[in-house]
């Protein structure tokens, strides 16, 4: 029996358009590279170091702007990078409530403090903050882990409490839904932009 949803957030809860992120970086700011590094579930380079807590928002901005056309600005770069997220689906967030009548639901995301701000911000326009949605938000730059390490999975796990079997893992990637039934977690691999009430009434059968 499910007990427990843990959703991951970009791709799953916030739609999300890398091709028009990668072409503002590449016409606005002249940072070709940003092809390269940018992916819709697993960043590389200073990315990854980013969604890991590794460097700072502000060591971030700083080297890549060195990657930028010369004479970008740190507020360029920004512009640039809200390209990625396109918002939420206000009837995910009417379903994400139903269900928290139900289930205790949990966020799991490889994030960042940057796209966090933007993200929390979202979903208080729709009238509800992330925090009365969650019960909490497990994120990779906080937590210097990384999906799909197991060991993020494992520390989510433990701090949630209760058995893994009872907890459903919704994401977009499949390596990373791969790692949460490995860990002992039921899981489903969503596809953008398919209905994300029926994705989850097939297996919880409300």
């Amino acid at each position: 029996m499910i007990r427990t949803i843990v959703f991951d957030l970009g791709g799953v809860l916030i739609d999300l358009d890398i091709v028009a992120c990668i072409r503002a970086c590449r016409e606005e700011i002249g940072f070709d590279k940003a092809a390269e590094l940018l992916d819709p579930c697993h960043q590389k380079g200073i990315f990854q170091k980013l969604e890991a807590g590794e460097v700072s928002p502000e060591e971030f901005a700083a080297e890549v702007l060195k990657m930028c056309r010369l004479g970008t600005t740190v507020e360029q770069v920004a512009h640039a990078f809200r390209k990625l997220l396109l918002g939420v689906d206000p009837r995910k967030v009417e379903l994400l409530k139903e269900l928290g009548q139900k289930y205790d639901l949990y966020l799991l995301s490889n994030n960042n403090a940057i796209s966090m701000a933007s993200s929390k911000k979202m979903f208080e326009d729709l009238g509800i903050p992330m925090d009365k949605l969650f019960k909490k938000l497990f994120l990779s730059y906080e937590m210097h882990l990384l999906k799909p390490s197991d060991e993020i999975y494992q520390e989510a796990i433990r701090q949630i409490g209760g058995e893994p079997s009872e907890m459903l893992f919704v994401d977009d990637s499949q390596i990373n839904v791969d790692a949460a039934i490995r860990n002992g977690m039921q899981s489903i691999c969503y596809k953008p932009g398919t209905c994300l009430r029926t994705a989850l009434s097939e297996v919880l059968n409300d």
